[in-house]
């Protein structure tokens, strides 16, 4: 059973928009923060946003300020990413992250005990 299921990636013009969800299964969420990754053709998997188990509290790299959203619904079981105003260099994989009882540690990705497969977005005209 995979614990963490990305759904919402696809392709997208530049200056559209992609939602992606991240479903947990087999454990809840209530306990773990939640994190979106990214990883490019030959670049390394980097952070984009997380979001806090305690507050709601959110982090985001300066690359996506303001572009994206990151938000979560735990009567549903899921953590969101919501992206507007894409361009070229977003195109990568996405995977979805939790950590339990953590926040952020975009920059340390083995704190995070659970990952999803990931889902592709692709920005381009």
């Amino acid at each position: 059973q995979v614990p963490l299921v990305e759904s919402g990636g696809g392709l997208v013009q530049p200056g559209g928009s992609l939602r992606l969800s991240c479903a947990a299964s087999g454990f809840t969420l209530d306990y773990y923060g939640g994190g979106w990754f990214r990883q490019a053709p030959g670049k390394e998997r980097e952070g984009v946003s997380a979001i806090s188990h305690r507050d709601g509290s959110t982090y985001y790299v300066d690359s996506v300020k303001g572009r994206f959203t990151i938000d979560r619904d735990n009567a549903e079981n899921t953590v969101y990413l919501q992206m507007n105003s894409l361009k070229p260099e977003d195109t990568a994989v996405y995977y979805c992250a939790a950590i339990k009882y953590g926040f952020g540690f975009l920059y340390a990705p083995d704190r995070y005990d659970y990952w999803g497969q990931g889902t592709q977005v692709t920005v381009s005209s």
